[in-house]
């Protein structure tokens, strides 16, 4: 599926011309991205006010923000893929000497390090960033203000130290490695960390009161870059949405990718609906989890969320320094395209004959419950008849003559270990060392 309906291109028209009178941001750019192509894109109000008003275009390039810490992720899990890095690693292993240097890789991607969240000193209000000497030599002062995996806590200044590792890995800029490993394969060929002054939007802050829209300055990150500088524009944002949703393994292979994408700490303690994984924030709308980044400096707001088993994002900018919501819209454009025009099932076909699944087959008993093994495309599953949805579901692989590996879904990582007497037929199988019998058995029955 590639295009989209004339009705559903009206409301997403509709709901970006909201968003940009609901935000009062001089301009809003949006794309949305399906099956790796760009099916719909809208530029509302102006990219630029002076000396006349002008608007933007899928190639106006927006400074994305925080967005950039998931290229910086990507960065470090291709080391990790090379072997030039653990995600356990002390941060002292590749910084030697450094304050902090018990912090580990995947903390700092997760934002559970418990490092304070911005570089020391007031770069918000001077704007003016540290550089690498700097930074590290000002680690020193920085605060550890809560213990690791203690709660979700965002550190720009982690992300900083993510860029240093990479640089010192890659033995070139952390601009010249991601745009190596990523923005080329990407073929994101307008972004990059320095905009082109005849293609780039400005950025404002409008007062909330008069309404009156000034000029926010160009901040010059240094160091910080990783965390925040990288410029992008809805086609070369869209490529990357693309990427997020099907990757590219040029890039990175769809399984780390997936590692990526799993929740590993909790943003929202009471509501469990957002979480962080590997450098991807994760928000559940509704049924659907999505994968993607907020992203705000002076002047400029965006958004990205993917839906990654449907393979829809969408991305979105706005060119002010408040107001706005760009990851709440990201999300309405992607919920409005999958409620309107929801991804086709794929077709069902039959399944071969699996010698090796001979007797495996049908309804079993662990615990006193019922546990099925049946075969969906091709492929060996369990499910628990008396739990609902996928928690009570397990894909398997081979592993083995008799061995069959959990590789999605409950009990993931364990073995299902086929027994078979002196005929060949099934006598009992174990799921992670618990016996499966074909009538239901009590603990006293098997121990006899």
């Amino acid at each position: 599926m590639s295009g989209l309906g004339e009705a559903t291109r009206s409301t997403l028209d509709r709901l970006a011309a909201n968003a940009q009178r609901d935000w009062r941001t001089p301009g809003l750019s949006a794309g949305l991205v399906r099956d790796g192509e760009l099916v719909w894109s809208s530029h509302v109000g102006s990219a630029r006010l002076e000396p006349e008003p002008e608007p933007a275009t899928d190639d106006t390039q927006y400074l994305i923000g925080s967005v950039t810490k998931t290229f910086t992720a990507v960065q470090v899990m291709a080391l990790r893929d090379e072997g030039k890095l653990r995600l356990d690693d002390p941060l002292s292993r590749h910084l030697p000497g450094t304050a902090h240097g018990t912090i580990t890789i995947r903390q700092m991607l997760a934002h559970a390090s418990g490092l304070q969240r911005e570089p020391v000193g007031r770069i918000w209000e001077s704007l003016d960033a540290p550089d690498e000497e700097r930074l590290l030599r000002e680690l020193g002062q920085a605060e550890r203000v809560l213990p690791p995996h203690f709660a979700f806590h965002y550190s720009n200044l982690a992300y900083a130290l993510l860029g240093q590792v990479v640089e010192r890995l890659e033995g070139c800029s952390w601009q010249e490695s991601v745009t190596r490993r990523v923005l080329q394969p990407l073929g994101m060929a307008h972004s990059g960390l320095t905009p082109d002054d005849a293609r780039r939007a400005h950025g404002y802050s409008v007062h909330p009161h008069s309404r009156v829209a000034r000029r926010e300055p160009l901040f010059e990150l240094r160091a910080t870059a990783p965390l925040g500088g990288l410029w992008s524009t809805v086609a070369d944002l869209a490529r990357y949405a693309a990427f997020v949703a099907d990757p590219d393994p040029d890039v990175l292979s769809r399984d780390t990718v997936d590692e990526m994408c799993r929740p590993l700490i909790m943003t929202d303690l009471e509501g469990w609906s957002r979480a962080y994984g590997l450098g991807y924030d994760l928000q559940r709308a509704g049924d659907r989890v999505l994968a993607g980044h907020g992203g705000a400096m002076p002047g400029y707001v965006t958004g990205l969320r993917v839906r990654r088993k449907d393979k829809v994002g969408a991305v979105v900018f706005a060119n002010t320094t408040a107001g706005a919501d760009p990851v709440a819209l990201a999300t309405d454009l992607v919920t409005a395209v999958l409620d309107a025009e929801p991804t086709p099932a794929t077709p069902w076909t039959p399944s071969r004959p699996q010698p090796a699944l001979d007797g495996v087959l049908g309804s079993w008993w662990s615990e006193g419950e019922e546990i099925v093994l049946e075969v969906r495309d091709g492929q060996l599953w369990s499910r628990l008849p008396a739990l609902p949805g996928p928690l009570a579901e397990t894909r398997f692989e081979a592993d083995g003559t008799g061995r069959f590996r959990a590789v999605e879904g409950r009990e993931r990582g364990e073995l299902l270990e086929v027994t078979r007497d002196e005929q060949g037929a099934v006598s009992r199988l174990h799921f992670a060392t618990y016996a499966l019998t074909r009538a239901p058995a009590s603990f006293g029955e098997l121990a006899d």
